[in-house]
């Protein structure tokens, strides 16, 4: 039995906006208005905005099997993605382009075919609980979702939502599977519904925090820094960043903000006009003392200082590199929620 738009809309977390195009289902994470922001200021950010980080179909079902068909598209600099599916809880198999391939510890800038892919999945007896972990790295445009002729399928949804802003970390990279990304398990382990709005180089952008959804998040992550560090001056971080927070907390001021720093990075201690990289940590604590609703979290000490939980060797982490981080970060934020 093919699921209709309406079902796969039910099932459907993480997106703002679910749309039947040609026959295809495509997933969005930003809404028309965020995605035009971008449109005009940033081209490669613009086509960023496409991937499909923090999506996810999520249903009750007795159905035996799953059939998914889907089309990946280029909209990042990363060509690998991963379609993680699970019963229960427990990783039952993966649709991805790489898993036939022995891979490096820097497998960032290799050549991954994208395009038309499909898979059947044997799901069990009974009555359970599907979870599809759609990518991060890539567009998924989705053609077919099947399950049983005469099986009944049912959306869960968890009752909180997380909006999570940042930069590349908080998009996924680098991780291999999207279930490990760092900010899917921390909203896991908080029982919330993530909708992400992290675009992989970005920096504090206070006209995005401008533009308010249609939700209202119980919790809000912010984990800027590292780019800042790396390309801009202190006093236009100062501004950026400071501007970023009062406009958050203008839209979502009863919903509690955590101010994630950023993570250890190789190059850390090199020359940059910013000035040292500590120093952004110590400056985000200052434009937003004062502010309400805001908790700062220091996320420096939230992945080994080792280059073997990186998947690049230096900046972004690996898949143990995430797990480590969301351990650290639900166990910084648990005591304030």
């Amino acid at each position: 039995m093919k699921l209709s738009f309406n079902q796969i809309k039910e099932i459907t977390t993480g997106a703002v906006l679910v749309k039947e195009e040609d026959g295809m289902i495509s997933l969005k994470r930003f809404t028309q208005e965020q995605e035009e922001l971008y449109k005009v200021t940033n081209q490669d950010f613009y086509n960023k905005t496409f991937s499909t980080a923090g999506i996810k179909f999520s249903f009750k079902t007795d159905s035996k099997a799953l059939f998914l068909k889907l089309k990946t598209m280029i909209s990042s600099s990363r060509k690998y993605f991963s379609v993680d599916i699970f019963v229960d809880g427990k990783p039952i198999g993966y649709i991805d382009n790489f898993s036939n391939i022995e891979l490096p510890q820097n497998y960032t800038q290799m050549e991954f075919p994208l395009g038309d892919f499909s898979k059947k999945f044997q799901l069990g007896e009974g009555e359970k609980t599907v979870c599809v972990h759609l990518p991060w790295s890539v567009k998924t445009v989705i053609e077919e979702i099947s399950i049983d002729d005469n099986a009944f399928v049912k959306g869960v949804k968890p009752k909180k939502k997380l909006l999570a802003y940042g930069d590349s970390i908080t998009h996924g990279y680098d991780a291999l599977r999207p279930s490990n990304r760092y900010i899917s398990k921390f909203a896991d382990k908080l029982g919330a519904e993530e909708f992400n709005k992290a675009i992989g180089g970005e920096r504090f952008f206070p006209e995005l925090a401008k533009l308010k959804d249609a939700f209202v998040p119980d919790y809000i992550t912010v984990a800027y820094g590292t780019n800042d560090w790396n390309c801009i001056e202190m006093c236009t971080f100062k501004e950026k960043c400071k501007g970023f927070y009062e406009n958050l907390i203008k839209n979502y001021p009863e919903s509690k903000i955590f101010a994630i720093t950023p993570i250890w990075r190789k190059d850390m201690n090199q020359e940059r006009v910013f000035g040292a990289f500590e120093d952004v940590e110590k400056t985000i604590r200052e434009c937003v003392k004062g502010i309400e609703h805001i908790t700062v979290i220091s996320g420096f000490d939230f992945v080994p200082k080792d280059e073997k939980y990186y998947a690049d060797l230096r900046l972004h982490p690996n898949d143990e590199g995430f797990e480590i981080y969301a351990e650290h970060l639900y166990g910084a934020i648990s005591l304030g929620i």
